[in-house]
């Protein structure tokens, strides 16, 4: 296959800050500007590197796109994603808060972000991790997916016009305790409802956030491979956690065996044969930021190659019987388990048996 490119969230080079640490693990990184957490991803990972991705309008916006773009030599902004959750301004929410002038606001700067992204050819992210509840009772549901749904058929309709590619990301939680686009069925919910609106939906994908599916129990290699089947997969942000926090951990550090089972799906579906790549959301809270960045991009690598070592034909062949223990012994062949690693053991066996 063609190399499958990467890009990385500039964000994991922030301070890392956590309720419990509100100035950040890394306080020195709140007195840089984007310009120089852009300076630290390519110098730092060098020719590993090949796009970053940035929240808009706090990261990245209209009046520092030059500066940013004189800094990023070889790299280019792959992403820009819409970032109001971390404005106090829209604790109620954007797309659904109760007032609706701050909705228009929300569809106006989504729609501002749609046109810088046309500008740099990029694509545009939509995480709502702001737009849901925190108690029962505490929103009307049918008004709060009503004004969902309006504000990101309004997005869609001006990214289609400027032939920009939105990308919807799920969270069950966090900001808000209770995300309305909280799995991958609700994203999905949300493309038909945006294309009943009469909204051309051809350039809305979904991003695949790994941790935020490893938090719901939802399966990698699975869903990937039916989003890929329906032309919905555009994207990925890699990453790995524990499963009941968005931990935003260094790729294969935990779930490496789903990595690897996601890793195969992708090359047996052509994953990147459009442009796609693997995008990194990492959240380095007490590690040096840049080498968990940059043992992320290895560590993936090393990874995507490992798959490809696993025979398709034969493991294909183990599936179509539901065969888990023919399916393994491919996977672990890949991994180094193989005729000559058995016998040695035998061998061992035997020998303390004498």
């Amino acid at each position: 296959m063609k190399r499958l490119k990467n890009s990385i969230g500039i964000w994991g080079l922030g301070p890392n800050a956590t309720r419990f640490m509100p100035g950040g693990y890394h306080p020195e990184a709140k007195e840089q500007s984007t310009v120089e957490w852009t300076t630290r991803a390519v110098d730092g990972l060098g020719p590993l590197l090949d796009g970053l991705e940035y929240h808009y309008p706090g990261e990245l916006n209209e009046e520092n796109l030059e500066q940013v773009r004189a800094c990023l030599g070889h790299v280019d902004i792959y992403c820009l994603a819409l970032g109001l959750f971390s404005n106090p301004r829209y604790s109620l929410g954007s797309f659904i808060n109760p007032d609706k002038e701050i909705r228009s606001e929300t569809v106006r700067i989504a729609c501002q972000g749609v046109d810088l992204a046309a500008k740099i050819g990029a694509k545009f992210i939509i995480w709502p991790g702001g737009e849901g509840y925190n108690y029962p009772f505490q929103v009307n549901p049918v008004n709060s997916w009503n004004w969902f749904i309006e504000g990101i058929a309004g997005v869609v309709e001006h990214a289609a016009s400027k032939g920009v590619t939105v990308l919807l990301e799920h969270k069950n939680s966090e900001p808000a305790m209770r995300i309305l686009m909280r799995d991958i069925g609700m994203t999905m919910f949300v493309i038909k409802k945006v294309n009943e609106c009469g909204v051309d939906v051809s350039r809305l994908k979904i991003n695949m956030d790994w941790q935020h599916l490893i938090m719901n129990g939802e399966p990698l290699a699975e869903y990937a491979a039916l989003l890929c089947a329906e032309g919905l997969l555009g994207h990925h942000h890699g990453n790995s956690g524990w499963g009941s926090f968005d931990d935003d951990n260094m790729v294969g550090a935990l779930c490496f065996m789903e990595t690897l089972a996601l890793c195969k799906e992708l090359q047996l579906r052509n994953y990147g044969a459009n442009g796609e790549r693997i995008g990194f959301d990492l959240f380095p809270y007490t590690e040096d930021q840049v080498a968990a960045l940059r043992r992320s991009i290895l560590q993936w690598e090393f990874i995507w190659e490992i798959a490809e070592r696993i025979d398709t034909e034969r493991l294909r062949s183990a599936q179509a019987k539901s065969d888990a223990v023919a399916a393994y012994t491919e996977v672990f062949n890949a991994l180094g388990l193989d005729e000559g690693f058995e016998r040695r053991i035998l061998e061992k066996r035997q020998a303390e048996l004498k």
